[in-house]
């Protein structure tokens, strides 16, 4: 990263891993009631992990450095008229904890209103600070 960095710059890329974050819950989510034939093939709960991205000094930024599969591990439920059971009757649920994406959910989107507020006060700051050298 080259030059240093303003207030937008930090609260833009932070509302950009947000939005990373509230994509993998939304994923999340939508994949909760899932099942498969195998513990394997169960959809795990994705979980973006942040990296600090160093600016200037006392200056720092986030970026999402990669997208991992959380350790929720898959549920066994007998089924045995669900069209994926093995030959047990067995099916495996989503490793997907609904109640906590949604906690996920609600704190991702009070983090990128406050990068929006953020934002926001640097702008009327630069503006008013403009106004003041007419």
């Amino acid at each position: 990263m080259s030059g240093p960095l303003s207030v937008f710059d930090v609260a833009g890329r932070a509302m950009s891993a947000q939005l990373v974050r509230l994509n993998t819950t939304a994923s999340n989510l939508a994949n909760a009631n899932t099942v498969s034939t195998t513990k394997e093939g169960a959809f795990r709960a994705l979980k973006p992990v942040f990296k600090t991205v160093g600016g200037a000094p006392g200056v720092a930024t986030v970026q999402v450095s990669q997208v991992v599969a959380s350790a929720t591990d898959p549920t066994k439920r007998h089924d045995p008229g669900n069209p994926l059971a093995d030959k047990n009757g067995d099916v495996w649920d989503a490793g997907v904890d609904s109640a906590g994406e949604l906690v996920e959910m609600m704190e991702t989107a009070r983090q990128y209103q406050n990068n929006v507020q953020v934002m926001q006060t640097a702008k009327s700051l630069t503006l008013d600070t403009l106004r003041l050298e007419k």
